[in-house]
């Protein structure tokens, strides 16, 4: 059986559930499906993006009280309280965000428990809320003169609404925002020098994971007609970071798998655990701390990868078809002034890793940035691309000041780069790694890819990175994930990225390290054949005769100075650059 087929079966059986099933497993389902929504938000957030939350049930919560409070309290309808519910969710998430975001490791994370906790007493010490009692009597919701007043009736809306909720969280990945959300985690530095504004974009996916939690507790409240602060402690958030865990913490079906898996396991041990020990006592949480070790041990990325290699994979995935090119830039004429630094120089405290550093390049030129270990010229890539701000000079490109501008702005000017480690999103198909370079070049949002409309635009953004990956020998390799591939051949894929941007002055930082003497020579010609179509070239490698053999000029740096600067022969016949760079004219 095809994944595809178990997929199909399984939303047949949820369809046909509440005519087989009794009452309880019915009122089970629905639990499984309000934990999906929640735990789906989590897999973005922190599967796929690698921000820690244990304070979705907060959102889960306000969602709950606000419709709870205005339709007891004010009469009003369960359809208008539903925006209002995501209204003060969406206000909260990003009053929240905006502080929170700011952090990362260990002090996000303690930062979510520590507003759970507080969301929680808030919840309990107000008397309008019913403090710790909570509200009784929430009306249930009226869809076409149909009181959903059971758990039956409200079954078909709980999961048209979580299978909605996952169709959309698949077609968001699998789109131009979807990559950049995925690059959030571990490649932030390398998606902003694309073009990605990874700051506004971790607070969409935050806000979009509250949004999933705040729909989860309108269902909740008037699903279950109660609602109080024990089901919104900080507990319950830590079960919905299991479930996406326990499902697959990257993985958009895995949010349905860990609910279904947590929320029946618990149930189920609740009635065994008390009957085998005949006493009363919470032994299912026991109980389930050490399945959570052992499943943690044996399928560290959840049971939707290890129930994956079990099926046949689908047919392979077809090339994508030719589409309408891309637009590109006018490239500067060559002779044309496009970089120059001035002065500029870098400090990390007393360390001074760039100093007073003076050059320029022509546009449709290759110039060689070379230099000993630490001389400073994966800084001065750093300074140009605005990774790193300069404490003093100036740094110029086509005329322009850009050294106070963002790498976004950067990105948007054509300046593109490689990286001297590789970066690329291991998990991640080679082609959608190198389709990642065309980030700017795409303006389809989140909303439009969740819908699935911007499939004519992504058509384009893949095809021209299939033309990439064939202009640098890679086509055969299209769907391999990146990080299967051999290093060399990693490098080269960092080229095809960099190419997607249609970059009018390239970077790159050692970029035949790894590679062959036949795979040298034909990433020179490649060098060679993109100058000729106007793309110039600010290139630091190591390797002596690769680089003295393609360049036009050469700027030597040590200590963080400019050494020489000349042609490669002169360069090469340099006594200070033989005894700093080549040991020594003996």
């Amino acid at each position: 059986m095809r994944r595809g087929g178990a997929l199909a079966l399984f939303l047949l059986f949820v369809l046909a559930a509440p005519a087989m099933l009794p009452a309880f497993y019915v009122t089970l389902f629905n639990y499984i499906g309000l934990a999906t929504l929640v735990a789906l938000g989590l897999v973005l957030l922190t599967g796929v993006a690698g921000i820690v939350s244990f304070g979705q049930q907060a959102f889960v919560g306000m969602a709950a009280y606000t419709t709870a409070a205005l339709t007891t309290l004010a009469g009003a309808s369960p359809w208008i309280t539903l925006f209002a519910s995501l209204a003060v969710t969406a206000t909260a998430a990003l009053m929240l965000g905006a502080i929170m975001l700011r952090l990362s490791g260990h002090y996000l994370a303690i930062s979510t428990i520590a507003w759970g906790i507080a969301i929680y007493y808030l919840f309990g010490n107000l008397p309008m809320l019913g403090q710790y009692s909570g509200i009784d009597n929430v009306p249930a919701i009226s869809l076409l003169g149909w009181t959903l007043d059971t758990g039956r009736k409200s079954y078909y809306l709980i999961w048209i609404v979580t299978v909605a909720a996952l169709l959309a969280a698949r077609n968001l990945l699998d789109s131009r925002c979807g990559r950049a959300i995925r690059a959030l985690r571990f490649r932030s530095v390398m998606a902003e020098s694309f073009g990605v504004d990874t700051a506004s974009l971790k607070v969409v996916v935050f806000l979009y994971a509250a949004l999933l939690a705040g729909l989860s507790g309108w269902l909740y409240a008037h699903f279950l007609r109660f609602v109080s602060p024990h089901a919104f402690g900080v507990n319950a958030g830590i079960d919905y970071l299991f479930m996406a865990v326990i499902g697959g913490a990257s993985q958009v079906w895995g949010a349905l798998l860990g609910a279904s898996v947590l929320t029946v396991l618990k149930e189920w041990l609740k009635d065994i655990l008390p009957a085998a020990f005949q006493q009363t006592g919470n032994y299912e949480i026991v109980v389930f701390g050490i399945l959570m070790m052992f499943l943690l041990h044996r399928t560290r990325d959840g049971l939707v990868p290890a129930f994956a290699r079990l099926f046949p994979p689908g047919p392979a995935r077809a090339r994508p078809a030719d589409a309408e090119p891309l637009a590109r830039r006018t490239k500067p004429p060559p002779g044309q002034p496009l970089l120059e630094l001035s002065g500029v120089e870098k400090r990390f405290g007393g360390l001074i890793a760039v100093r007073d550093l003076s050059f320029a390049m022509q546009s449709g030129e290759i110039l060689g940035l070379i230099g000993p270990n630490g001389a400073g010229k994966s800084t001065v890539f750093n300074l140009v691309t605005s990774v790193l701000p300069a404490d003093a000079g100036q740094i110029r490109f086509e005329g322009e000041r850009i050294e106070r501008a963002t790498q976004r702005d950067i990105a948007r000017l054509g300046v593109c780069r490689t990286f001297q480690h590789v970066n690329l999103v291991s998990s991640m198909s080679v082609l959608e790694n190198v389709a990642l370079g065309a980030h700017l070049r795409g303006r389809r949002g989140t909303v439009a890819a969740m819908l699935h409309i911007e499939r004519d635009e992504e058509e384009r953004l893949l095809a021209e990175a299939a033309r990439q990956l064939d202009r640098v020998g890679l086509g055969a390799h299209l769907f391999d994930p990146a990080g299967s591939l051999p290093l060399g051949q990693q490098r080269i894929v960092e080229i095809a990225r960099a190419l997607c941007a249609d970059p009018v002055l390239l970077l790159m930082d050692e970029p035949a390290a790894g590679l062959r003497y036949a795979e040298k020579r034909a990433l020179a010609e490649l060098l060679v054949k993109l100058r000729g179509e106007g793309i110039s070239i600010l290139l630091v490698e190591h390797d002596m005769d690769f680089v003295m053999g393609l360049v036009d000029r050469v700027v030597v740096m040590d200590f963080g100075e400019k050494l020489a600067e000349g042609l490669p022969a002169d360069i090469h016949a340099d006594p200070a650059v033989l005894e700093a760079y080549l040991g020594g004219i003996e």
